[in-house]
């Protein structure tokens, strides 16, 4: 991108802050969801009160309906009157790690890059996971098919910033297990 249209185009990629929580994280492989194509996803967990994300995704989706406004027939479109990728957890999802949260499903073909604090790939895959916490990047598109139109939310990279409890309901071994002793064994 040259520099003029940077200066002088409203940006519609957003990094998320620090307390962003990864949910149904697919980002090691891809996955198809409902019979589609497969894609490398997350939902994005964002907290209410970090007003400084929020304010960056509705800038970047505004800039995403003026930069689509091709795809919209030629004439911006009411933002009420579109699909938008930010949705509320506490209405739209019966899910305790929800609450409080509004959350984007976001998506890309391509494999994200994913790392740790200092910028160095996680190799480990057990480091990432649903209810991590981590930095996404974000970009904001225009999208009009099959009668729906909208933006939509691609997913960039991933930074890790800390652990979290791990969401899905899935126990870990030393939640299900205690240590056996060989005493155990003689009983």
């Amino acid at each position: 991108m040259n520099l003029w249209r940077k200066n002088n185009m409203k940006e519609t990629k957003v990094i998320t802050g620090l307390n962003t929580r990864l949910s149904y994280f697919n980002g090691w492989e891809p996955k198809s969801i409902n019979g589609g194509a497969e894609k490398y996803s997350v939902s994005v967990l964002i907290p209410k009160d970090d007003l400084a994300t929020l304010q960056k995704i509705e800038q970047a989706i505004d800039a995403a309906i003026e930069e689509g406004i091709a795809k919209f027939g030629g004439k911006k479109p009411n933002k009420a009157a579109i699909k938008t990728p930010l949705r509320d957890g506490d209405i739209e999802r019966d899910d305790e790690a929800y609450k409080g949260h509004y959350f984007i499903n976001a998506n890309s073909l391509t494999k994200p890059q994913i790392v740790d604090m200092n910028v160095q790939p996680i190799l480990d895959r057990h480091d990432v996971y649903s209810g991590c916490y981590a930095r996404v990047s974000l970009s904001f598109y225009a999208f009009n098919s099959n009668g729906n139109k909208g933006i939509a939310c691609g997913l960039g990279n991933i930074q890790k910033v800390k652990d979290g409890e791990p969401l899905g309901g899935r126990s870990s071994a030393s939640d299900d297990f205690t240590t056996i002793t060989d005493d155990d064994f003689l009983a």
